[in-house]
Formats: C-alpha cells, structure tokens, sequence
C-alpha cells in the first residue's frame, strides 16, 4: 500500500525479512488460495443450480449494520454515486455525509485526498472492500489515488460513525467505512463512459460483463485511466486502473474471484504553502522541487513525483447452508511497491552512505542529490463468518486474520558530488512485519414485540517488529478486547429508538514510533439515537460522548518527510450531536440536510511555551470543527432531469492542540451544482447519461486543511528560550467543472 511511511517515512530498519522465505511463504500462500478455489469450484458443480438473487450482500454482512442496529450510520449506493463520478476519489464523493470533513492536496479532489470523521482522519477510519482490511497495516492510512476510479466498480458503501461494531483490520476510533464491489448482472451490458473538466482533467472508463451465462457464470471487469493537472503548480496525476471478477451463482453458492489495483504518478504537492504573501497573490504555488541551480536560479526538478502500483486479489465463498445458516470465507492477497523521487539540496554524504570526496584540495561534504525511497510490500489472509438468523435472533460469528511484510529501502540516483560507483545503492535498508487477528460474536436479540438487545465481543491479537535508528527495536505485542452492548426500542411503526456502549483499543502506527514511545489507545463510545421513518420525512438525529484515554491526537505538525506527528494525550473527549434528514418536500424535489455540533477537547492539557511547562486547562483537540453541516436540494423538473445543489459548512477549526490564534483554519461554506438528463434509446444503446457538475460555484477562495508547528529557539540568548510558532496551508480551487457522457449497452 502507497503509504506515507513507504513514501513520506520510509525509514531507516534493521530487521532483516529472509527474502527466500518471503517468496516461500507468498508462494504457498498462492498455492493455497488456488487449490481452495478449485476444490469450492468443483464442489459447487453438483448443486442444484436455480436462480438466486444477491448473494453479494453476504459478503458485507458481518461488517455492516441495518436500522435495528444501536449505530449511528449513512449508506450511498450506485445509483446516488453516478450523478458525480467523473474522477474525483471516493472521499470528496463522500463529502456531504454526516460529519464529514474532506481534504485535497492537489486542489480539486483528484490524487492525494484525505477525509476525517468526528474530527477523526483517515488512519482512525477503519476500511474494508467486500469485508477484507484495506487500511496499511503499518500507517493505519488509506490512499485513494492507488485505486483511481475505483468508485466505479463500487455497488453500495456504508461509513459507520464512532465505534460501530466489529470489523476486520485495524482498531475504528473515528468510523468504520465499509465497501461492497459490484454485484454480478443477470443480462450481458457494457459501458463507456468519459468527462473532461477543469486543470485538464480527464477519465475515461470502459466496463463489460458477460451475464450470467446459462444461469450460473459470469465474468466482469473495468479499465480506466485518469489524468489532471490539478489546481496547484504541477500537482499533475497520471492514473490507470482495472477491476476483474469472475462469479459462479448457485442456488445456496456464491463465488466471487477478483482482481483489482492499479497504477499511479503524481507529482509531489503536500508541502503546501507557509508565506502569506505568497498564498494571498499566488495560491497554486508549489514549492515541491524547488531548488537553486549552479547559476543562481530558481528551478523545479521535473520528476518530483510519487510512483506506485497496489495490486489486490480475493477468493469469497457464501454459502447458504439452511433456511438459518450462511457462511462466508475469504482469502486475499495484496501486493504493493512503489518509491516517491525527490530533489534534496546540500544533503550531507554521511546521511546517504557517500564518501566525501576531495576537489582541488577541498573536501566537499555535501552535495545536491535525488533520492527515491521504495516501499515493497506483502499483505495477505482471511475472514470468515457463520450467520445464524432466525425471527427473533440473528447472531454472527467469524473473525479474520492477515500479515503484513514490509520491505522499506533507499536509493540515490544522482549527485552533484559523488562518487559514480556508489550511486543506486541502498543507504538504507529495513524491514517490518505484523500480524493481525480477531474473533468476534454479535447477536440481535428480539427481547419483545417493539425491543431488541444488540451484542458484539471481539478478541483481537497485534504483533509488530521493526527496528531501525530513528524507532529503535519494536517488539510490541497487543491483547485487546472490544464489548458492545446496545438497545433498540419501537416507540411506534415509524419511530426507533436507541442506545448503545462501545469499548475500543487501538495500537500505534509505524510514525508514533519513530516520534516518541506511544501507548495504545483506549475508547469509550456512548451513543443515544431516534430514527423517524415516514413517506415524506426520513430523519436521524443521534448524540455521542467518546471518552479517550492516550488519544494519539494529530499535533498539526509534519516530520521531516511531510508525515503528520501523533502525541498521546492523556484523557480527552468528544462530544457531539448528529442530526441528519431526507424530506420530500414535493413529488419532484427533495432535500437532505446534516448538520453535526461538537466539542472536542483534550483535557488538563500541558504544553513547554518558551522553555517553561504550562497548563492550558482544556484545549481543544486539533482538526476538530465544532460545527459541520451539509445539504442536498434535488429538483426533477422534468423526467430523466435531475438538478442538485450541493453545500458544505465546516466552521473554524484549529490545526494544534494549545489554541493559537496561529494554528486557526477558517470556516468556509462552499456550493456545487450537479445537473444530470438520462436519455432511454429505443435502440443500440439502453441509457445515455449526460452529467456535468459545477464545483465551488461563488467561487470562493477556501483552505481546508494546512499544518502548524512549534520550535524552541534561543540564538539571541542562550538563557532565553523562545518558543516560534509557524503554520501553512492547501488552497482549495474556485470555481471549476467536470462533464461527463456515459454510454450503457
């Protein structure tokens, strides 16, 4: 997985992985995954072969939740997805869900993107495709721009906020996301889609698939390729993708065999901007690449990009083995590598593994130079589960187990100073692995008529190893128990209401070692929530109090390779309500608003101002807005036509943790126009899709998302300690567009 550790932190490790062993283990592990699938295959053959309909459901149903769950969660399905999938990444389409906040290094939602939940960013956002772990194992992250287009390969995604209930992969402390890919189709279809819009971006898409060919096969798959300029300076993204799925439909047997990945370059844009001038008349400036040539002048190296290519595979068998019982088990496999190239100025020899070299009598002990560091990576295991339903208890029972090995290496590839011969070796060399494995029972209870008990343990077991100069040896074993317990009341046939308890541990990442000796994290989530349900009127309205203790915070600060530091901060909180609605105000407009208010703070929080410890009291914790709020009005003036507005509030927010004037992001409120006609041919082709969407439509200039920072500094007075404060920012793009034709056969 395209990491930031890989990319942005791939550091210096001694802990050597015996390459002979790894191909070994990825080997049987192959081997494996095919004799499983052939003898499931084989088996499948002799069952009666009738018709069944969404199978695909199983295959989410251990991680997903339904109405009767004590959770707090929004659905977006395809048909919603359509109307704006024409390349902007998963979490910009995601953005007017409930207490959603997203981010976009490049500008306008294409390559880098990022997204936090209840103040919570995405290495606390557990994410699953089909039920499988997708988050890296070491950075807890999730990289969007390794599966471009991926939105269009998705059927349905659930984003559960807080806790939720149990899921595969790393700990949930903000909220779990959850993706199904598409289902199999009865009848053979394919679709061409592309768009073109602003920063000369455009997508082009092909998909296919065969039908279920005499009832039972299918075979389905997805091109695509991806290119922008994007809003800021050369924050260019060059992407291509694929999606295959082979599926075998029996009467009680789903098959699923899939492939997906894909392959990106991007030119580096997350150093952002810290002058102010600059970001008042010249807000695309990058200063990535940037440096001072033998002549005096500023220039740009013109590959200071990242270069990745994450390739997955799962194996899924479900199986409906009664009335009662279904089943469902998963292999996978991930492989991942990559490197980011960069431009480094008066580097020293001794950081690199360079002899110093002498000229004209000088010994020179710097030099400019490029580097790459790589990541190479192996990720691979299992899930399974047994559902149990019956009418007044459903009851799920699995678990999942998976490996991380991770390889993190460096290279230079050319110096203004060196010796020739010992460019292109490695000046460092590591390695890393971790495993990863839970068991879980949770269970609906139908206690009476209008009340139902909900129940959910899960045991999970991480084991990390990594050594290297900057984190020393890690050898961290962590033993985690997670209870949930929740109720669901019927107050009327269209009325529920709910109350649950979560307890959630969570381990560290790979960065908080490398900037301290971090603790687990530990939480408490209690959640009160309504749900109202009638013809006109959907509303949900949901309170939560998430009690922390070593919360590992965002500090607002970056680490030497743009990686954003995390601190334990003893006992913190965050309180919020959530309220979200869709009202049919007449037969053909529709409007869906959110709003989220919040207060996050860290308490008795202590921060070294000018060399001194000082109390602050309570603060409140970093990119954590305390008011969000979103809405869609849809109107459908005529058949097939479709018109959204879309708005998005996200108020002030503070980017540290001491409550500096310095460390503020401002609120911003920013407005899209979303215009759609679908055209139904009587012939050649079954729909024709015209979709154009009109970003930031006042053209308003925001900034979502920067980074603060604070270094102690006595030059003029070694008994004085100063402590300087320094902040910078991501201008997000004016007013831009994108259109799009979508052609179904």
């Amino acid at each position: 997985m395209n990491t930031i550790i890989g990319y942005r932190v791939a550091k210096s490790q001694s802990c050597k992985v015996s390459k002979l062993q790894k191909c070994a283990n990825r080997k049987t592990f192959l081997f494996t995954l095919f004799s499983i699938f052939f003898s499931l295959f084989s088996y499948s053959q002799v069952k009666d072969t009738t018709q069944v309909n969404q199978l695909d459901e199983v295959l989410v149903s251990a991680v997903r939740v339904t109405a009767k769950t004590p959770v707090s969660f929004s659905n977006l399905d395809k048909k919603e997805i359509k109307f704006r999938n024409l390349g902007q990444d998963i979490p910009i389409l995601m953005n007017y869900l409930p207490s959603v906040v997203t981010t976009s290094d490049a500008g306008n939602g294409v390559g880098y993107t990022g997204i936090r939940v209840r103040g919570s960013d995405a290495t606390r956002v557990n994410v699953t495709i089909n039920g499988i772990p997708y988050n890296d194992s070491e950075s807890h992250g999730t990289y969007w721009v390794n599966m471009p287009d991926f939105a269009s390969s998705v059927e349905s995604l659930q984003l559960q906020r807080g806790v939720g209930t149990s899921t595969n992969g790393s700990g949930a402390f903000g909220a779990s996301l959850n993706m199904l890919t598409d289902s199999y189709a009865k009848e053979s279809n394919g679709e061409i889609s592309n768009s073109f819009g602003s920063f000369n971006t455009r997508k082009h898409t092909v998909k296919f698939s065969t039908g279920l060919i005499d009832d039972h096969f299918e075979l389905a798959g997805r091109l695509s390729a991806l290119k922008s300029d994007g809003y800021i300076d050369r924050a260019s993204s060059d992407m291509k993708s694929y999606f295959l799925q082979g599926t075998y439909v029996g009467e009680t047997t789903l098959i699923k065999a899939l492939a997906f990945g894909g392959n990106e370059k991007t030119y580096q844009s997350w150093n952002g901007l810290e002058d102010l001038d600059v970001l008042k008349n010249d807000r695309t400036f990058n200063t990535a690449g940037m440096f001072t040539d033998e002549a005096g002048n500023t220039r740009f190296y013109d590959n200071e990009t990242d270069n990745y290519q994450q390739d997955h595979y799962q194996l899924h068998l479900s199986e409906k083995v009664s009335n009662h019982w279904n089943t469902n088990l998963a292999v996978f496999y991930s492989k991942g590598k990559g490197y980011y190239e960069n431009y480094k100025e008066n580097a020293k020899f001794s950081d690199y593994g360079l002899t110093p070299i002498v000229l004209s009598g000088t010994t020179i002990n710097k030099t400019d130079l490029i580097r790459q560091k790589w990541l190479d990576n192996d990720f691979y295991g299992t899930t399974f589960s047994a559902n149990y339903k019956n009418e007044k208890l459903d009851v799920i029972l699995g678990g999942g187990y998976n490996k991380y090995e991770g390889s993190h290496f460096g290279k230079v590839i050319w110096a203004r100073y060196a010796s020739t011969s010992e460019l292109g070796d490695r000046y460092y060399d590591d390695a890393a692995t971790k495993t990863d494995g839970n068991i879980f029972a949770k269970a609906n209870y139908q206690i009476a008529d209008k009340l139902s008990l909900f129940g959910d343990l899960q045991l999970r077991n991480v084991h990390y190893k990594a050594n290297s100069p900057e984190i020393g040896l890690v050898n961290d074993n962590f033993n985690f128990f997670n209870p949930k317990a929740g109720l669901n009341f019927e107050i009327s046939d269209n009325n529920q209401l709910y109350a649950s308890y979560a307890r959630a541990n969570r381990e560290p990442n790979r960065t908080d070692y490398e900037n301290g000796s971090p603790k687990p994290e530990k939480l408490n989530d209690f959640e009160l929530g309504l749900r109202h349900g009638s013809e006109k009127i959907k509303l949900n309205a949901n309170v939560y109090y998430m009690a922390y203790k070593d919360q590992l915070i965002l500090t607002g600060e970056l680490d030497d390779v743009g990686a954003p530091i995390r601190k334990n901060s003893g006992d913190s909180y965050r309180l919020g309500l959530e309220v979200d609605a869709t009202i049919a105000l007449l037969d053909n407009l529709i409007i869906r608003p959110n709003f989220t208010i919040s207060s996050n703070k860290n308490k008795d929080f202590n921060f070294e101002r000018d060399g001194v410890l000082t109390a602050l009291g309570n603060t409140n914790i970093a990119y954590s807005p305390d008011f969000i709020a979103g809405n869609i009005i849809t109107f459908l003036p005529v058949t097939n036509l479709q018109v959204s507005l879309l708005s998005k509030f996200v108020g002030e927010q503070y980017m540290g943790n001491i409550d500096s004037e310095g460390s503020k992001l401002k609120s911003y409120f920013v407005n899209d126009l979303n215009v759609s006609y679908e055209f139904k041919p009587k012939s050649v082709f079954k729909s024709i899709l015209v979709t154009g969407l009109v970003n930031n439509i006042f053209d308003y200039k925001y900034i979502s998302n920067g980074y603060f920072y604070t270094y102690d500094d006595n030059w003029s007075d070694p008994n004085q300690i100063t402590t300087i404060e320094g902040a910078g920012y991501y201008p997000q793009a004016g007013i831009n567009f994108l259109v799009g034709l979508t052609l179904k056969f």
